[in-house]
């Protein structure tokens, strides 16, 4: 008789944990990005009563009895499709079709490895693309996450801008106040002693001044050795023969002589940001130089299961096990338009891995280095630079929630007749037991 009571409370507590789950959805009905959960019922464990049989020449077969204790919750599942579109600022982005933004640390930068494509899955997932420029140049979104992406790290002799396969947080360029000559317009080279030019180059306000000089992030080998680096992404120089270049922000040198040190230049001054909604590529202009640059383009992570991704809260997700792999794409077939750099550093058209085309840019590749560079070749297929197949962006609004109140109302009301009638299972067993007790007397 007890058995009818033990599986009630299975049914009372698989019905709270549905209630927990529409409460969620109703609490999130007006969160942007959020994405609507169901819970999927099973029916619990069994005892066997009295097993079947197949029959005989002279008799029939018979069927299995059992007795069920229950039910439980099997799954709760995540609906990532897509809703509507509210109306934002004009950087907020939202992605329409498959897809997350790929936010974290900006030390995340540092872990990522091409050469072990789970080390993406570091960064955190969100469909929510609520994006500013910060104090410090970067792109955050609201809860301060930087936004990652392709940085610009220079322009070519075609005026194309140079695009670095790495994958980095999205920052403006650096500024620089430097000695320009006035009628070439060509930048003074300052004399490392006293840190001014030099006396051939003439007198202030008349044969040059200061100007603003745009800076572009500079690729640094970050192994042991001197380092280097090759402001404006235009290649050349050599260095020891590890493989950990990454991108780093042009610096400024302070003082002269051997106490001379260097530190980070401020961020550009910029205005008029767009984001072009087919690539992804953020530009903007420059209030010092009134230039138009481009910042870089956004990346977005394409996982094998976008349903399986888990929650970690604040709207991100993280591509952990029953997503499958995680992958880097840029929209719009750009990656195949862009002008990049490949391992010797030249200009070339075309981004084919990520992290990928200048992992031996400062390698020498003479005999007796240790290990051989890292080509395009040696990298494995998952850290191939995809396509964003027909996702696109659609800026200056955010994604709006996929849940329906109505049917979540629904949902509500059958869940509460359940635990109702669960309940009065309960109630009858009680009784029943209670008679049971009471025949004595």
């Amino acid at each position: 008789m007890t058995g009818s009571m033990y599986a009630s409370i299975g049914g009372l507590k698989a019905h709270m944990q549905k209630l927990s789950v529409i409460g969620n959805n109703v609490a999130n009905v007006n969160t942007q990005g959020y994405k609507h959960q169901r819970t999927v019922f099973r029916d619990s464990v069994y005892s066997m009563y009295r097993s079947g049989s197949d029959g005989t020449q002279v008799v029939g077969g018979k069927n299995p009895s059992q007795l069920g204790y229950g039910s439980m919750v099997a799954s709760i599942d995540l609906d990532m499709s897509s809703a509507t579109y509210n109306p934002g600022n004009p950087t907020d982005c939202a992605i329409v079709g498959d897809g997350f933004f790929l936010v974290g640390d900006k030390d995340v930068a540092q872990v990522i490895d091409p050469t072990n494509p789970n080390s993406f899955k570091s960064l955190n997932l969100s469909r929510v693309g609520d994006f500013h420029q910060d104090a410090n140049g970067y792109f955050v979104d609201g809860y301060g996450q930087c936004v990652y992406g392709f940085l610009c790290v220079g322009v070519s002799a075609d005026g194309e801008p140079i695009i670095s396969d790495q994958l980095v947080p999205i920052r403006a360029p650096r500024m620089e106040n430097v000695p320009v000559n006035i009628k070439t317009g060509q930048e003074i080279k300052v004399d490392d002693t006293t840190g001014k030019p030099p006396a051939a180059a003439g007198t202030e306000g008349v044969d040059w001044e200061y100007r603003n000089v745009v800076r572009w992030p500079q690729y640094k080998n970050e192994g042991a050795g001197d380092g280097g680096n090759n402001g404006g992404g235009a290649g050349g120089g050599t260095t020891n023969t590890t493989t950990n270049i990454k991108l780093q922000d042009a610096v400024k040198k302070v003082g002269t002589g051997d106490t001379a040190t260097t530190e980070p230049l401020p961020p550009a001054s910029i205005d008029g940001i767009t984001i072009d909604e087919k690539t992804g590529c953020i530009s903007a202009r420059t209030k010092d130089t009134k230039e138009d640059i481009v910042i870089g383009y956004l990346a977005i992570g394409n996982v094998t299961n976008p349903n399986g991704v888990s929650h970690i809260g604040n709207s991100y997700y993280t591509a952990s096990a029953g997503a499958g792999d995680l992958n880097i794409t840029m929209l719009g077939g750009a990656a195949k338009e862009v002008t990049t750099l490949d391992a010797q550093g030249n200009e070339v058209v075309g981004m084919h891995y990520v992290n990928g085309s200048i992992q031996s840019l400062y390698r020498e590749e003479n005999e007796g280095n240790q290990g051989d560079p890292v080509s395009e070749n040696d990298l494995p297929e998952e850290s191939r630079l995809n396509s964003g197949g027909a996702t696109t962006l659609m800026t200056g609004f955010l994604e709006a929630p996929n849940v329906d109140l109505a049917t979540e109302i629904s949902e509500l009301i059958t869940t509460q007749r359940g635990y109702q009638a669960n309940t009065r299972i309960i109630t009858v067993t009680d009784s029943m037991l209670e008679e049971l007790v009471n025949m004595k007397r």
